[in-house]
């Protein structure tokens, strides 16, 4: 790791604590768009100092979810919990130079300053009572007790910086009171140990949630302690569910893995989760490649986004429909996998043909599984479609299908002479063979739907008439 660089180098630094959703994954990408943009660096890091609430299921969700997306990290993962070695050579470096100070105020003594400042409607904060200054007597250290390690945070004036998102932001030094930094059996707190992460890894862009944004005058003011100046900061509004409300796990928000097992496109994803918070004008959808060649910080929205599976779905069926047919049938069989159906050869020729009715890979599935599968009609479009009318009209298919050349020209043919030997009108032939071929009567061209199948399943479906 350096400390010095000319380089865009940004990062994303998820907490493992639960899932990752795609609240959270849009966090990562807009870092990922901006290395890729500018010829950077991506850095990933997992802030797993939570012990109690971090898992080793969410971080797998964590590298699952930016995998399948195709958010490739430079670097990392990064565990803050293999750095502890680190964090304290810095506690150490601090403590020398008088930039941190044991308190030895308990909790309890903490919770009745903070009544009392609350009685007084004064803002809950460390009132510095163990801050050493020139000619103050500190209190007596009361034995046994083990203190916290407490950052002289700067007195008087603000701190200022330019948010990419947000525009001039000023905090005045006298809203911050000293943070802990260390606990009481030495293990380091989370906004010192993003410092020391973000300084080690050389981090230029910092672009995060606005969650943060409380956080960022204290971790300035670290920064400038030790000696370095902070990075840019971009701090993202809020992803709103379909409610309104802030999307969490709470709120019904899903894994990100999940939509990969629903049948979206990653490009897709990145497409419309690009669009929750920037936008390139007018255009709602492009690829990838577009997106990163078009990605700044200038046009990130300042308001919140909200969340739509609507829109999500029809981005994904645009996707979908632009696809090469052979890149989606390894999605498709996947999808049919699932289901223990093996397909073969003709899946690509499938997606093909009904790619432009699905809004999902698994929607796609659907379709193809009738090709491998048995399909049983519903009693209502039996009723409604095959009737003792158009029963002669499909026997008569049956026998000239099983003497045609099995492509789409010969079979449309072959409807054609039965449509005029019955005299009927396509759909009264079309709607009842579609029901007992892929069992419903709405699909593609009825050539181009028969052709894909094998001449004998089709005449075995169409005597069940």
């Amino acid at each position: 790791m350096t400390t010095t660089t000319t380089k865009t180098r940004t990062r994303f630094a998820p907490s493992p604590t639960g899932f990752i959703h795609l609240g959270n994954i849009r966090s990562a990408l807009y870092p990922w768009a901006f290395a890729r943009s500018t010829g950077g660096d991506f850095i990933l890091r997992i802030e797993d100092t939570d012990l109690e609430r971090s898992t080793q299921a969410a971080v797998d969700v964590i590298l699952e979810g930016m995998a399948w997306l195709g958010l490739d990290h430079d670097e990392g993962p990064f565990y803050q919990m293999q750095r502890m070695d680190r964090y304290k050579e810095v506690l150490a470096q601090m403590q020398q130079q008088g930039l941190v100070y044991p308190c030895y105020m308990s909790v309890e003594e903490l919770d009745a300053l903070r009544e009392k400042q609350m009685a007084a409607k004064q803002k809950p904060r460390y009132d510095g009572t163990w801050r050493p200054e020139p000619g103050k007597t500190l209190p007596p250290v009361p034995e046994g007790v083990k203190p916290v390690l407490r950052f002289r945070n700067p007195q008087g004036g603000v701190v200022a910086w330019d948010d990419k998102v947000k525009g001039r932001v000023e905090v005045s030094n006298e809203e911050l009171d000293d943070l802990v930094i260390a606990r009481p059996d030495g293990t380091p707190t989370y906004n010192f140990c993003v410092v020391v992460d973000d300084i080690d890894m050389a981090i230029t862009h910092v672009i995060r949630g606005d969650d943060h944004v409380n956080n960022t005058p204290r971790q300035i003011n670290i920064f400038r302690a030790l000696g370095k100046e902070p990075p840019v900061y971009a701090h993202l509004p809020t992803v709103l569910n379909e409610q309104g409300e802030k999307m969490s796990k709470r709120h019904g928000a899903k894994p990100v893995t999940q939509y990969r097992d629903d049948g979206f496109l990653p490009d897709a994803m990145v497409n419309y989760l690009a669009r929750l918070g920037w936008s390139h004008g007018d255009d709602e959808i492009f690829s990838r490649a577009q997106f990163i060649e078009w990605f700044n910080l200038d046009h990130l929205g300042r308001s919140a986004a909200q969340f739509d599976e609507t829109k999500l779905r029809w981005v994904n069926a645009q996707h979908l429909k632009a696809m090469a047919d052979d890149a989606l049938a390894p999605l498709v069989a996947e999808q049919l996998s699932k289901r223990g159906i093996v397909a073969d050869e003709r899946l690509a020729a499938i997606c093909g043909l009904f790619k432009d009715r699905c809004d999902t890979t698994v929607a796609l599935a659907n379709w193809a599984a009738a090709y491998y599968t048995d399909v049983t009609p519903s009693e209502e479009d039996r009723a409604q479609h095959i009737s003792d009318a158009v029963r002669p009209a499909i026997a008569s298919l049956a026998v000239k299908l099983s003497a045609v050349a099995w492509d789409k020209p010969a079979i449309a043919s072959a409807i054609k002479e039965v449509l005029s030997e019955h005299g009927l009108k396509m759909p009264a032939l079309a709607m009842p063979v579609r029901v007992l071929v892929m069992g419903t009567p709405q699909t593609p061209s009825l050539d181009a739907v028969l052709a894909n199948f094998s001449r004998e399943k089709i005449i075995e479906r169409l005597k069940r008439a």
